[in-house]
């Protein structure tokens, strides 16, 4: 490296942004993750003695991926290159790989190549970089915050060991935080900066155990606050607020959080709890969910979860839905709560959907009889002549408004498929059908 390179490189640092300044150096300075790169894990001892495999990083953002990868590159005798999801294509991975392949043969040294956002990588170019691994030409390091099951290739996925990293917790975020505001050359620690308690919570419980979101904040709201006489700068509540504007949610429409989140509401509502139904349906608004897909679940859950044990509990999920799409953002969001609460807290049955399963049984599996003349349509003389309707018992001719007649086909007589449940409104369905069975033919 030329004094030129080395001066460009100190320039380009000093202009990082905090979070990317304050990236540690060592696994000492490691905040988080001890249950994959503590002292004594099976990745850690890897790294250290220099016989790393191929890994996937798997976490939310600001959790410590790159770090994790760049501590890699320090420690590392192999040769390192960096790629990005984004703005790398099958060129480059076709020259780093070529390159690998002669300083292997040559050297006998290899090379890790740690791809950011790899979930963004499709399926050829992903491909591009597998026998490379599978041969040991390459050592993978792939950084995600999409589920790897999903995003990279089965092959490639075989060939690799995924870590999952965790959020950091408000204790991990609070010790990187105070780490920035003491440190004077990587951090903020030259402009003195002073939170308070009241800041510096707020600061680390907005953040949501993204570090990088913390640290964009406490860089932000430093710089926007002026030194008092001594020098200090006294960054407070209403500062970090500013700086902030809202808490750092974690969303994917089409990802795990997605999925985790709406399974997470249905499970509540099903559940009959009402405060964690309301709290995953906020969460999921606030986040930027579509209400539209929220209201389809409703209607479901009211169908399949709450069924014949409140029949009015469909009438309800189908008016939040018809309301919301009348009203939209922001009053939209009440109904959608009232239905809701009015699933979570109803009784619930699943008699009606378990009887329409164990019907689609019958239907596949057994043979499709003829369906029984006296329920046949007879639109003509011919069809009367030939036996359609006859024998059919009109109900409202008889007494109670019910006639007994076998109306399934002679292979499935006597079949039950609906068993009424003991909430809500079904023991009154089971007592009425407890009477007409009794007079239903065998």
């Amino acid at each position: 490296m030329t004094l030129f390179d080395h001066q460009s490189q100190r320039e380009l640092q000093s202009k990082a942004p905090l979070a990317a300044r304050m990236r540690p150096s060592t696994f000492d300075e490691f905040v988080g993750q001890q249950h994959i790169i503590g002292p004594d894990t099976v990745l850690r001892r890897s790294i250290e003695s220099d016989q790393l495999p191929s890994i996937i990083l798997w976490g939310p953002p600001g959790t410590g991926k790159t770090t994790l990868a760049n501590l890699i590159a320090t420690t590392t005798e192999s040769h390192f290159e960096r790629v990005s999801g984004v703005t790398s294509g099958v060129a480059d991975l076709r020259r780093i790989a070529g390159e690998a392949r002669e300083r292997l043969g040559m050297h006998s040294r290899s090379t890790v190549l740690f791809i950011d956002e790899i979930h963004r990588f499709n399926k050829a170019q992903q491909d591009v970089i597998l026998p490379f691994v599978e041969d040991g030409t390459l050592v993978l390091i792939g950084a995600t915050t999409e589920n790897p099951s999903f995003e990279v290739v089965s092959p490639l996925l075989s060939r690799t060991r995924v870590f999952a990293l965790q959020s950091l917790t408000d204790e991990e975020v609070g010790r990187i935080i105070a780490q920035a505001v003491a440190e004077p050359h990587r951090g903020v620690g030259h402009l003195q900066p002073r939170l308070d308690e009241d800041a510096a919570a707020l600061l680390v419980n907005l953040a949501n155990g993204d570090a990088r979101a913390a640290l964009n904040a406490l860089e932000l709201a430093t710089a926007a606050t002026n030194p008092d006489e001594e020098g200090n700068r006294k960054i407070t509540v209403a500062v970090i607020q500013d700086a902030m504007q809202q808490r750092s949610l974690r969303y994917d429409k089409g990802g795990d959080l997605h999925y985790d989140t709406i399974s997470a509401f249905i499970k509540s509502v099903r559940g009959s709890d009402p405060d964690a139904a309301v709290y995953y349906l906020a969460r999921m608004l606030e986040a930027g969910e579509d209400p539209m897909f929220i209201a389809r679940r409703l209607v479901v859950l009211a169908a399949e979860d709450v069924g014949m044990a409140d029949p009015q509990a469909l009438s309800i999920a189908v008016a939040a839905q018809q309301a919301y799409h009348l009203l939209g953002l922001p009053e939209g969001r009440i109904p959608l709560a009232e239905a809701t609460v009015y699933l979570a807290t109803a009784p619930k049955s699943n008699a009606s959907y378990m009887a329409l399963n164990r019907a689609t049984e019958d239907v596949r599996q057994s043979r499709n009889d003829p369906v029984p003349m006296h329920l046949r349509n007879a639109p003509t003389g011919l069809m009367k002549d030939m036996g359609y309707g006859q024998g059919y018992k009109y109900s409202h001719d008889y007494e109670d408004n019910f006639a007994p007649m076998q109306n399934l086909p002679e292979s499935l007589k006597g079949r039950r498929y609906y068993t009424p449940g003991d909430q809500g409104y079904e023991p009154e369905v089971a007592e009425r059908l407890r009477r007409w069975w009794g007079a239903r033919p065998d």
